[in-house]
């Protein structure tokens, strides 16, 4: 009886691995391969997307908390902008200094709690406000660098 159950265990698994494999050849659609991040040359694109928002143009008097999602937009360029300093023969200081700067203006706006901060003043729009003045001179280089590049 012992042997007749441990059959039907491995024909039940048998069939099971069976039925998990038939699953895995189903049709449909497959994913791509992943895009990544954007690379450098999509910087000034993002550049102008940033400072098209009202937390760079008019950072006085926006509401912290309702830029969270543009710091954050921010805080992932600042790769891109370090990557392009980086990316010619020589490391292009004066833009690798600007995207410290924008990673310190990012992080002065987390560490100031401002994601929560319902109206104007302060150090969050301060830190805003540096985001701005920063993202300003990163768009003034990329473009040096496009004019002599």
């Amino acid at each position: 009886m012992r042997d007749v159950r441990t059959r039907s265990s491995l024909v039940a698994l048998g069939v099971l691995s069976l039925v998990l494999t038939g699953c895995s050849q189903e049709a449909g659609p497959t994913p791509g391969p992943n895009p990544g991040t954007p690379g450098p040359d999509a910087l000034p694109i993002k550049l102008d997307a940033l400072s098209a928002d009202a937390c760079y143009s008019s950072p006085q008097t926006q509401r912290p908390s309702g830029c969270e999602k543009y710091v954050t937009e921010v805080g992932g360029t600042s790769g891109s902008v370090h990557a392009r300093a980086q990316a010619g023969k020589t490391v292009d200081r004066p833009l690798d200094a600007e995207a410290t700067a924008l990673d310190q203006a990012v992080s002065a706006f987390r560490e100031a709690g401002c994601t929560t901060v319902p109206s104007p003043g302060g150090a969050c729009t301060k830190a805003l406000t540096d985001v701005a003045t920063t993202i300003a001179a990163v768009k003034k280089q990329v473009n040096r660098q496009a004019a002599t590049g």
